[in-house]
Parts: C-alpha cells; structure tokens; sequence
C-alpha cells in the first residue's frame, strides 16, 4: 500500500483557501491509487475545480451519487425536497415520482432508495445531455428512466395525469446574482442549472403551469426556492390553481414551495 504524505495534502489545500481542507485532504488520499494520481487530483482541487468533480461523485443523504464534470453538484440543502416528498409517500399510495432538471438524478434516486420500494416508477429528465447521461449511471441500478429535453417536453406523453409527486430542483438564482456566485458554481457548473432569470422564477412559473395537467388528482409538485421568493412562488402556485404550501428547515437553509393539485370531489 503506498503511504501518501496526508499533511502535505492539507498544507496545499490550505494554501489554496480550502476551508475544509483535512476532510478534503482525506478523501483525495483515499481516492488516489499513486503519488501521481494524488498531485494530479490536488492540482485539479488546487485550481478551483469542485471536490465532487474532482472525485466523481458526492454525498447526498448518505449516498455516493456520480458526477461528472460539468454536472451540477446536488446541494444539502436539497434533502428537504426529499424529506417531503416521503412524507407525501406517508400520506397517500404513490406510484409515479417524477424528477425534472433532475442533474445527477441524485433527488429521485434519494427518494427510491429510502422507499426500499421497486414499484414506484420513476422518470427523470434534464435538458443538460452531460447531466442526462450522468443520470442515466446513477438511476439505472433502480430502475430509472432518464430522458433529455426541455422540462416536460421531455416527459413521454403517457404520464399526463398519471404523475403523483414531481420534484422539480429548477434554477432559482436570479440572473443578476450569477457573477456573485462561488466560483466552483460560476466556473463549473452549466448555467442552465443556476440561472433562473430575472427574478430567480422563471423556470419555477413553467413547472407551475405545465403541472396540474400532469399531476395525478391529489398529486403534488415541489420546487426548491430562496426563502426571499416566497410571496411570488405562493401566487404562482395558487394562480395556477394548486394548493401552495411552503416547508423550511433553517438548518439547511432551504426552502421548498409545495403545490397540490385537489383531489378529485368525492374521492
């Protein structure tokens, strides 16, 4: 086994503004198999490029999900769209989960792998064909399908109406915002994957509109938003005709708008 020099590892990530730099330097050592490989992997993390590309992969409420260069990298504060999505589960039988700009896939492949369940199915899709054949490795030992397009252009046309919870990680950041940005997101990652438009909520007013004819009756979708999006997520919700509600974990600082399409009367 060859030893590496771990405190010279962390001398240099140090050196570089890695707040993080001893569990850094711990997982680089790990995943390097020479000497080379570790320099090659410290010089990548060195020049900025993000951990998880450098590693290909990340962690996402205990689940190794690959990444890919380019890709972008699943958040924490994103387990609050899984934390709500299974309560829903608890709710009502679900048998259609849906995960639009799903990136990774790494949001629809939490929520499986938690269910334990293979008889939910589960459909992904991203306009990104880098993110799509990325999703693709990561749902595919679940059972995923992974489609590419548009938001629910992509989506085969049999799910209309079928569809019981949509998770939908849209870009939210406002345009304006983006050159403020950490540079491994600004750097790194596409920009399709960050820029939301002028208010942060353009991609959100579509999923919003497209998904009552998507939703199955009592179905839901939700959309990760900024706390400060609230008041225009709620009335893109209900003007939609959804039920809008909002879940907050201020640990994570996340926010999650919930809309959900009433049942059907008498059911």
């Amino acid at each position: 086994m060859t030893e590496f020099d771990t405190a010279a590892v962390i001398r240099r990530l140090r050196a570089a503004g890695c707040v993080f730099a001893e569990d850094e330097a711990r997982l680089l050592v790990a995943a390097a198999e020479s000497e080379e490989d570790l320099d090659t992997l410290v010089v990548r993390r060195v020049a900025g490029t993000p951990l998880e590309h450098v590693l290909g992969w990340a962690e996402f409420r205990g689940i190794h999900v690959g990444i890919q260069e380019g890709v972008f990298v699943p958040r924490r504060r994103s387990a609050l769209m899984v934390d709500e999505a299974l309560a829903l589960v608890a709710e009502r039988p679900v048998r259609t989960v849906v995960d639009l700009c799903c990136g990774s896939g790494a949001l629809g492949l939490a929520v499986l792998t938690e269910l334990g369940s293979t008889s939910v199915e589960l459909v992904a899709a991203d306009i990104d064909p880098v993110a799509v054949a990325c999703a693709r490795d990561n749902l595919a030992p679940v059972g995923g399908r992974v489609e590419q397009g548009d938001l629910f252009d992509a989506l085969p046309d049999g799910l209309r109406g079928r569809i019981d919870i949509l998770l939908a990680n849209t870009p939210y950041v406002p345009t304006d915002l983006i050159p403020r940005m950490p540079p491994e997101a600004r750097d790194h990652e596409p920009a399709v994957a960050l820029d939301g438009g002028p208010d942060g909520l353009g991609p959100a007013r579509r999923i919003a509109a497209g998904a009552p004819g998507w939703l199955t009756p009592g179905g839901s979708v939700l959309i990760e938003i900024g706390t400060e999006q609230i008041p225009a997520a709620t009335a893109i919700l209900t003007g939609n005709g959804l039920t809008a509600a909002i879940a907050r974990a201020p640990d994570l600082d996340a926010t999650v708008a919930v809309g959900h399409r009433p049942p059907i009367s008498g059911r």
